[in-house]
């Protein structure tokens, strides 16, 4: 899933719910024609018929950019330009005087159902997104973390590739909300939150851990590598400035540990591993990462 926002999510979820009305809207017009045999919309015949219908439009025209890249997504497009194919077929078919088949349309009505599920498939993929989310900052809650790092851990195992974890914590976190007030602390997490999702990879994860703490699943990548993906989001984080109120605005750090899921261990002794070079990262003076080699 590309990284969106709480309300990005909750924005593409309600224009899903009115594309899938307007696909309901649609089938049942679509079965009243054929039943009745009333005039068929010429446009439900064209060769881009998929194109032409509320939902097309919605899907090819007005839906999110990130949301394209969602595989789910994009098989919708596939099975509802042959639904409207075989939609197309019966309307013709009708409207020459024809007796529609049963195999005719049980061919439609497979291609109808293989649609919804498709729908059905992005529908459920964006609300477990929006409801495993953290509330305040929009990361991933911690609840999906370990079964995130065990499907790569499968990967891990079978050789496929590299998976890096990081614990990411901001330092003297504690003495910003005790001298600027909670309400500035959590501005200070929102901040450094999307500052981290907006420079991820689209198949890289942020899991707030608890309190201040992050979790970072890095697939793909090596210790190397990780290391340096890790020094920039936390360099990144150290430039950021945020506002305090009363004119005045604070900086804040942040700590990291980094090391990668090993084949022959539970993910439990993989975050504990990564979280013990965090600390080391704090032990020797904090803003900075850390790597476990073992």
């Amino acid at each position: 899933m590309p990284h969106f926002t709480t309300e990005e999510l909750q924005s593409t979820l309600q224009q899903l719910e009115q594309a899938i009305y307007n696909h309901e809207q649609w089938s049942k017009a679509f079965d009243r024609t054929l039943i009745c045999r009333t005039p068929h919309d010429e446009r439900d015949v064209a060769e881009d018929a998929h194109c032409r219908c509320q939902f097309g439009r919605w899907y090819y025209h007005q839906a999110p950019n990130n949301l394209r890249d969602v595989p789910a997504f994009r098989a919708i497009g596939a099975e509802h330009q042959i639904m409207h194919q075989q939609a197309a077929r019966l309307l013709l078919s009708a409207a020459a005087g024809q007796v529609v088949s049963t195999e005719q349309y049980d061919v439609f009505a497979t291609a109808l159902e293989r649609l919804r599920l498709e729908i059905h498939s992005l529908k459920q993929e964006l609300s477990d997104s929006l409801y495993n989310r953290d509330p305040l900052t929009g990361a991933e809650s911690r609840k999906g973390l370990l079964g995130k790092l065990r499907e790569q851990q499968e990967l891990v195992q079978r050789g496929v590739q590299n998976c890096a974890v990081v614990m990411m914590d901001l330092d003297h976190f504690k003495a910003i909300n005790d001298m600027h007030g909670h309400a500035t602390g959590d501005r200070v997490l929102v901040a450094a939150t999307r500052y981290v999702m907006d420079h991820l990879r689209q198949y890289d994860r942020l899991y707030r851990y608890g309190g201040e703490e992050f979790a970072l699943c890095l697939p793909g990548v090596d210790l190397e590598a990780a290391f340096k993906a890790t020094e920039r989001l936390r360099k990144g984080i150290g430039e950021l400035v945020v506002e305090a109120g009363e004119g005045t605005t604070i900086r804040v750090t942040a700590s990291c540990g980094i090391c990668l899921i090993a084949p022959n261990e539970s993910v439990e002794e993989t975050l504990d591993r990564a979280d013990r070079a965090l600390y080391r990262a704090k032990r020797n003076g904090r803003n900075r990462t850390e790597v476990c080699e073992g």
